[in-house]
């Protein structure tokens, strides 16, 4: 009986195996995708616009932390010094911009530069004079209720931050700003920024 080339060589109790090899189109697209998906990776993780970089996620993690400083705070006032100086502090006002961007962006603009509500990095305030108006107006709201009043919805602390947050914007450039409105501002004063306590390091260990 002929061999059947078909047919291979080896056998397992009486049990033949057909050569019946994976078509070459298979094996094209087998490591077609295999370099594809080196790619992709390099690009999803390097590249996409949907993904955090590493300085996002750097900025996230500086604003976890001073989440967890938030309670150790002191009390603050909402005068004008202690809203001039810690707008000078960056790692508060990195956690401020992050309760501006969840409460705030709709009306005014990721920059600030105003959309249904008024342009905060100009030199003018429809209801704003004075660099205290900016917690008044937080606080209390404005506009007969078009402004909210947000001292029912944050905390006191985070109230005060995010005035100090609002001075901050006045002077910047965004890349979209609706015109001024109101009347011309008053001058910040000029504070230090707060001294920050030192970095807790921990207990000793015991040994």
């Amino acid at each position: 009986m002929p061999h059947d080339p078909k047919v291979l060589d080896h056998e397992y109790d009486g049990i033949q195996e057909f050569d019946n090899p994976t078509p070459g189109w298979w094996h094209f697209l087998f490591y077609l995708f295999i370099v594809f998906s080196f790619f992709y990776t390099v690009l999803a993780f390097a590249g996409s616009p949907y993904l955090p970089t590493p300085e996002d996620k750097h900025q996230t993690e500086k604003i976890a932390a001073q989440k967890k400083k938030f309670e150790t705070l002191p009390d603050l006032l909402p005068d004008a010094m202690t809203i001039a100086s810690y707008s000078k502090s960056e790692p508060w006002m990195d956690y401020a911009a992050s309760v501006f961007a969840g409460n705030c962006v709709l009306c005014h603009g990721a920059e600030g530069g105003g959309a249904v509500g008024p342009n905060l990095t100009d030199e003018f305030g429809k209801s704003i004079k004075t660099i205290e108006d900016i917690h008044m107006v937080i606080q209390n709201g404005a506009a007969a209720g078009a402004m909210p009043a947000w001292g029912q919805r944050l905390h006191p602390k985070d109230v005060i931050l995010l005035s100090s947050y609002v001075a901050k914007l006045r002077g910047t450039s965004p890349m979209v700003g609706i015109a001024p409105e109101g009347e011309q501002m008053e001058p910040w004063p000029d504070a230090p920024p707060p001294v920050e306590p030192e970095a807790d390091s921990g207990d000793a260990g015991d040994g």
